[in-house]
C-alpha cells in the first residue's frame, strides 16, 4: 500500500485558494469572514453499518462528504472546507480513483475545498468533517419551533429506505426500482440552496438522517413543543407509485433513514414565501403538519378527525428494524 503521503498526494491533494494553508502540513489555516460564526459537522460511514460492500465507490465518495454538507444546510450555513479521514483495507487503485472522484465532485458542486485529512489501513471506514460559515446569530437550530408553526419536509423522504430494502433482498438491479430511489440512498443531494434560502424564515430545522419521526422528535425536545402531522398531507404518492404497498410506503416515509431531506418549522405568515421557494431552489416542499403546545406530543390527524399517537421511531441500517430513539 502506498504511504499515507503518497496516497493523499495522488488522490486527494487539490489547490485550496480560500485557505491560507491546505493539504501538506500538520494542520490547515483558514480565514473566516468578518461577522461570521464557524459551523462544523463530522459524519462517519462504516462498511456493513452505513453502506454495503460493493457500493459504487464514486457514489460513496460523494455521500461521504454530502452527509456533512447536509448538516450545514440544515443550519442555514454555507460550507467552505472539508477534511477527510479514511481507513482502507487495501490500495485498490480503481476503487480509490472512483472514491476520490466522488469526493471531489461533491466538493466542487457545493463550493467546498478539501484541506486535509488522514489515511490508515483497516476496515473500510470513511469520515468527513465539513466546516463553513453563517452570519453571527443567524444559524437555524433545532430549538426555535413555536406553537402554531407549520411543519415542512423537502423532496421525497422514504426513497432511500425503500431502496435499502431492495439492496438487502438482492432485487435492486431487477429494473423495477426507480433509479432516483437508489441514487437517494447512495448519492444523496444536500439541500444547500434550500437551507440558505430558509435563513430568516425557518424557526427550527434539521436534516432527516434517522427517519422523519425520530428526527422530528429532536426538534420537539429541543424546542419544548409537540407536533400534529396531517395524514392527508403526507407525500406518499410517489412511494406507492414506485410499487411499495401503502403500509410499507408509510413506514419508509415516517421511519426510514438516509433521506437527508430538510425538516423544518416556520411561522404560518411565512407560508407563501416558502411555497415560492419550490421553483427557486428546484425542490418540492410539503407542508405536513403543525406545532402544538404540549411538549413531546406527537400525533397523526386522520381524515375522519381522529388523532392517532405516533412513536418517534428511526431505522437501523442493514437490519430492516425500527428502533425507538
Amino acid at each position: 500500500m502506498p504511504s499515507e503521503f503518497e496516497l493523499i498526494g495522488r488522490y486527494f491533494a487539490r489547490p485550496t485558494p480560500s485557505a491560507d494553508l491546505g493539504v501538506g502540513d500538520d494542520a490547515a489555516l483558514l480565514r473566516l469572514a468578518a461577522g461570521h460564526q464557524c459551523v462544523v459537522s463530522t459524519d462517519m460511514l462504516v462498511e456493513g453499518t452505513h453502506f454495503v460492500a460493493g457500493t459504487d465507490p464514486r457514489r460513496l465518495g460523494w455521500k461521504t462528504v454530502a452527509v456533512s454538507i447536509s448538516d450545514l444546510a440544515a443550519m442555514a450555513a454555507r460550507p467552505r472546507w472539508a477534511t477527510l479521514a479514511v481507513s482502507l483495507p487495501d490500495d485498490d487503485e480503481a476503487w480509490l480513483g472512483g472514491f476520490a472522484s466522488g469526493v471531489h465532485a461533491c466538493c466542487e458542486a457545493h463550493g467546498v475545498e478539501l484541506i486535509g485529512g488522514d489515511t490508515t489501513r483497516g476496515p473500510r471506514n470513511l469520515c468527513a468533517t465539513v466546516l463553513g460559515e453563517v452570519p453571527t446569530g443567524q444559524a437555524v437550530t433545532r430549538a426555535g419551533a413555536h406553537e402554531g408553526d407549520d411543519i415542512w419536509i423537502s423532496g421525497q423522504p422514504g426513497r432511500a429506505a425503500l431502496a435499502l430494502a431492495r439492496v438487502l433482498d438482492g432485487t435492486s438491479a431487477d429494473g423495477s426500482l426507480p433509479a432516483e430511489f437508489l441514487e437517494a440512498l447512495e448519492a444523496p443531494r444536500p439541500r444547500l440552496a434550500l437551507g440558505l434560502a430558509l435563513r430568516g424564515l425557518a424557526s427550527a430545522m434539521l436534516d432527516v438522517s434517522d427517519g422523519l419521526l425520530g428526527d422530528l422528535a429532536h426538534i420537539l425536545e429541543r424546542s419544548g413543543v409537540g407536533a400534529r402531522l396531517i395524514d392527508g398531507l403526507l407525500p406518499l404518492r410517489a412511494l406507492i407509485d414506485s410499487g411499495a404497498d401503502p403500509r410499507r410506503a408509510r413506514e419508509a416515509l415516517l421511519g426510514g433513514g438516509d433521506d437527508y431531506e430538510l425538516l423544518f418549522c416556520a411561522p404560518v405568515a411565512a407560508r407563501r414565501r416558502i411555497v415560492s421557494l419550490c421553483d427557486a431552489v428546484a425542490t418540492p416542499l410539503h407542508r405536513i403538519g403543525t406545532v402544538v403546545a404540549e411538549t413531546g406530543r406527537l400525533e397523526l390527524a386522520l381524515d375522519d378527525g381522529r388523532c392517532h399517537p405516533l412513536q418517534p421511531t428511526g431505522f437501523r441500517h442493514f437490519t430492516g428494524e425500527k428502533a425507538d430513539n
